[in-house]
């Protein structure tokens, strides 16, 4: 699958906390814990399990930076 996205990272799912609407999924990559909030649904249907290897795609039209001066 292509996509435009060019903010695409693999990893490996390390917790999944399903609820009744939506399901957020917890993925290590490399390191980094990238967390992402789907439709049970979706997830259901994908057949999330912890221990899959997952891509995760970032595609954000705003980027917030923060400093503290």
């Amino acid at each position: 699958m292509k996509l435009s996205a060019r903010n695409q990272f693999v990893g490996k799912i390390i917790e999944l906390k399903k609820g009744p609407v939506s399901t957020e999924v917890v993925v290590d990559v490399n390191g980094t814990t990238v967390v992402s909030s789907i439709t049970t649904g979706s997830a259901d249907t994908l057949d999330l399990k912890v221990g899959d290897e997952v891509q995760t795609v970032i595609k954000a039209s705003n980027v917030m930076i923060a400093k503290d001066i």
